[in-house]
């Protein structure tokens, strides 16, 4: 059974739990360095960006996750989790990851009231669009050359992307009953850990 972990510091990492207990993968909550150790993949939950920011360095996560990411472990990050795991993010003083190349906009649909949803075409989940939910969603405003924008906006603004092993969505996957977002996910797990054994 595939070891993923959930970082459960804030937000909605039980969601994720249960989405990836449907799919069958072992999946548990996190919240020591020493917990991040000998795992297939991580999700980073959406919630508030700067609380979990502020938690992960009290608890002395980031460098573990720095760690973890440097190795190649699949990380999948979620609203908050997409602006943890940015290379720049505007609007928010404390200091993200930056795993991935991308900049990002927190908040920038607005306040809770302004959450909304939305069909997007997502070619690597198949044909079907998939349903998404933005609350106080930030937007990705730059990729580096090696970002695959997975789905956007009808606008053009995209609002999920994979770099190597790590994917990034600005909207909740795990608030629907839609599993191919983590099922996507769990490939790219898979395929890491065919890789190490091979």
């Amino acid at each position: 059974m595939k070891k993923v972990g959930v970082l459960a510091l804030q937000g909605g990492f039980l969601e994720h739990i249960a989405a990836l207990h449907r799919l069958g993968a072992g999946a548990f909550p996190v919240r020591l360095p020493k917990e991040l150790k000998g795992l297939g993949g991580l999700v980073i939950p959406g919630g508030e960006s700067t609380t979990i920011g502020k938690l992960m360095k009290e608890y002395h996560l980031e460098d573990e996750l720095n760690r973890l990411i440097a190795e190649g472990v699949p990380v999948f990050g979620t609203c908050a989790g997409m602006v943890l795991l940015a290379r720049k993010v505007s609007g928010m003083d404390l200091q993200p990851l930056g795993a991935m190349d991308i900049e990002v906009r927190r908040n920038a649909f607005g306040r809770q009231v302004d959450s909304f949803e939305a069909d997007l075409e997502v070619p690597v989940l198949g044909q079907h669009p998939f349903h998404a939910v933005f609350i106080r969603a930030p937007l990705i405003e730059r990729v580096g050359g090696s970002v695959e924008i997975l789905a956007s906006l009808p606008d053009g603004t995209p609002v999920a992307a994979r770099e190597n092993n790590l994917v990034a969505t600005a909207f909740h996957p795990e608030l629907t009953t839609d599993l191919r977002f983590h099922e996507y996910f769990l490939t790219i797990v898979d395929d890491k850990l065919k890789a190490k054994a091979a």
